[in-house]
């Protein structure tokens, strides 16, 4: 399974810059492997983004904005449930992997289901 992240390298917005910074980190540090998809320099990648982002994920006007995140084909979401998903140590889970033994996220659903 490949996380694939999509990214815009010509933004110019800083706000979509520091998401995919912060998501690319994240993995990075985390050694989840990805694959980084520019749709600035690809068409064929913004295509890709903009046909298999989920209606209901998708802004009332205008298209997805960068960065999305995948696994395969499989839509994970956006920076918004990206961040959702670190904060509460279930980033594993948002990307439809298992959390390694010994991370924060194995630990709580280790407590979870003692319960």
């Amino acid at each position: 399974m490949v996380i694939k992240v999509y990214i815009a390298s010509s933004s110019g917005s800083t706000s979509i810059k520091k998401q995919q910074q912060d998501v690319k980190g994240f993995l990075a540090a985390n050694k989840i492997e990805f694959e980084e998809c520019d749709i600035a320099a690809d068409e064929d990648n913004r295509k890709w983004m903009r046909e298999h982002v989920p209606e209901d994920f998708r802004p009332a006007t205008g298209n997805p904005l960068p960065p999305q995140i995948f696994n395969e084909d499989k839509y994970c979401g956006n920076y918004e449930a990206f961040f959702c998903a670190r904060e509460d140590h279930a980033v594993y889970a948002f990307l439809g992997l298992t959390a390694p033994p010994g991370s924060k996220e194995a630990e709580a659903l280790s407590k979870k289901m003692q319960m």
